[in-house]
């Protein structure tokens, strides 16, 4: 049901559905994917240690007592936990290295198996950042630009899994999106509150690369604060130790309310501090509110932002509405929030509330494709 449900899709890489796996050190291999995991878009196994001093570091960690996977032959365990993932998910596999080589041999051998690989700049433990890897990337951008550029030239999907709050979050962002990687899975950890939202939508406000957001995803309240707020994909690990059926929950209420809504991850409202997308619920700027400040930062005049949404309404179902506000379902809201006046229109031409939304997320692609700045370009 749910591959036709959403259009989910990154290069070669397909999603049946937005629920992902993450990567959890000696933990997540493809036994605990094919348990948990069966019906996730994506199951991220990992992180396998490369290169000879990640696997000394591994080795220094499993003798204080954390879990890793280690193996005198990653490139052959890699390919061999691949292919023995056998719900139908999408495979990524999470790696560290200390040198570029090993990465390059990884992402052939990964491409060549239909999965992604994705960089592992996200491990925070001392040892690792002590020889350079994990999170000390984020420390080294010169090297993690280099790094994913060269990585790309394999034609490999490539991941590239980050801890938020560590640097700046927007500048990160548009750095991998330049150097061409294909994902960005944030950790969006803020230390004592879970995860930070307002990240997401900074991540999300900053490139249009697929995001995937992790930490603290429990139920799906907390998925869909991650998805309102740009989220392509939520990923969830340790909660399904908590709850082994977390997944398939997930999987079932996003489903569910995919059918229902028509936009799964629809923005908040621009007013509501929602990401560039929410342009496609506001008003017709006619009056001082933050609309002004969002279109701006792509490049548009009130007149060229009005005339953009007009132009996408041409001969689509939005262009009815009389009796709305602004004369127009372009500029009518998201159907989450109540308008009779809206919904009435809506009744009258036959138009179902998931209908209308997916016509609104086709308008904020419209937006964003034709502003004069660039979304990583914007701030």
């Amino acid at each position: 049901m749910s591959d036709c449900l959403f259009d989910l899709h990154i290069g070669y890489a397909r999603f049946k559905n937005p629920i992902a796996l993450a990567p959890m050190a000696g933990i997540v291999d493809s036994a605990f994917a094919n348990q948990y995991a069966s019906n996730a878009g994506l199951v991220v196994l990992g992180a396998f240690n490369l290169d000879k001093t990640s696997i000394a570091v591994a080795s220094d960690l499993v003798a204080r007592g954390r879990k890793e996977f280690i193996s005198d032959e990653p490139i052959e365990l890699i390919k061999k936990e691949i292919r023995a993932v056998t719900s139908g998910s999408t495979v990524a596999v999470n790696v560290r290295s200390t040198t570029l080589q090993p990465l390059i041999e990884a992402a052939k051998i990964v491409k060549e198996e239909g999965a992604i690989l994705e960089l592992n700049a996200h491990c925070k433990q001392p040892e690792m950042l002590d020889a350079g890897l994990g999170e000390a990337l984020l420390h080294d951008l010169p090297r993690l630009s280099a790094w994913i550029r060269a990585i790309k030239e394999t034609g490999v999907v490539l991941s590239v899994k980050v801890r938020a709050n560590v640097v700046n979050d927007v500048e990160l962002a548009r750095l991998i999106d330049k150097s061409g990687a294909d994902i960005i899975h944030v950790d969006a950890v803020m230390e004592g509150i879970g995860a930070d939202l307002d990240t997401i939508l900074n991540y999300r406000d900053a490139t249009r690369l697929f995001l995937i957001g992790n930490n603290s995803v429990r139920d799906f309240e907390a998925a869909k604060d991650m998805f309102s707020r740009g989220a392509d994909m939520v990923s969830v690990a340790r909660g399904v130790i908590e709850n082994p059926e977390l997944i398939r929950e997930l999987v079932e209420n996003v489903n569910l309310y995919q059918q229902s809504i028509g936009w799964y991850n629809a923005p908040k409202h621009v007013c509501s501090e929602g990401d560039f997308r929410a342009l496609a619920f506001c008003c017709m700027p006619v009056k001082p509110c933050p609309v002004h400040e969002k279109f701006r930062k792509l490049g548009y005049t009130a007149e060229e932002f009005a005339r953009t949404k007009f132009d996408f309404a041409k001969g689509t179902m939005l262009e009815y509405g009389g009796d709305t506000c602004f004369g127009s379902l372009v500029w009518c809201c998201k159907i989450t929030k109540p308008c009779w006046i809206r919904d009435g229109v809506l009744n009258t031409i036959g138009l179902s509330d998931a209908e209308y939304m997916k016509l609104k997320e086709q308008l904020a692609k419209y937006v964003l494709d034709h502003a004069r700045i660039p979304v990583n370009e914007s701030y």
